[in-house]
C-alpha cells in the first residue's frame, strides 16, 4: 500500500515538473512574440511618419531592396495582425497549463496525505 502511494506520487511530481517546463517554454516564447509585436508597432509608428512619396527599403538578406510604402504598411500590419494572433493562442496555452499544474497539486497533495496517513498506521 505504501509503496504504491509512493509510485503513484512520484508519477505526479514527474507530470506536475513535465508540466512546470512546458509552461516556462510557453512563458518564453510569450515573451518574444510580445517584443516581436512591440517592435512591430514601433516600425509601424515610423511608417506612419513617412510621407507617399518617400522611399522605403526592406533588408533582403544583405542587400536593400526598394519598397512601395503601402505595401510596407500592409506588410507590418499583417505582421502584427499574425504576432496577435500567436499571443492569443499563447496565452490560451499558458491559461490551459495553469490549470494543468493546480490538477497536478492538487493531486499530489492528497497522495501526500495519504501517504502520511499510511505511514502512521504502519
Amino acid at each position: 500500500m505504501i509503496e504504491e502511494l509512493q509510485n503513484s506520487l512520484q508519477a505526479e511530481l514527474d507530470k506536475y515538473k513535465t508540466t512546470q517546463k512546458e509552461m516556462q517554454k510557453a512563458l518564453t516564447q510569450r515573451q518574444q512574440l510580445d517584443g516581436q509585436l512591440n517592435e512591430n508597432m514601433a516600425v509601424k509608428q515610423e511608417l506612419d511618419l513617412l510621407k507617399t512619396d518617400n522611399e522605403v527599403f526592406k533588408l533582403v538578406g544583405p542587400v536593400l531592396v526598394k519598397q512601395d510604402l503601402v505595401e510596407a504598411k500592409e506588410n507590418v500590419m499583417k505582421r502584427m495582425d499574425y504576432i496577435k494572433a500567436e499571443l492569443a493562442r499563447m496565452d490560451e496555452r499558458v491559461k490551459d497549463l495553469s490549470k494543468k499544474q493546480d490538477n497536478h497539486r492538487e493531486a499530489i497533495n492528497k497522495l501526500q496525505s495519504l501517504f502520511q496517513q499510511a505511514q502512521s498506521k504502519a
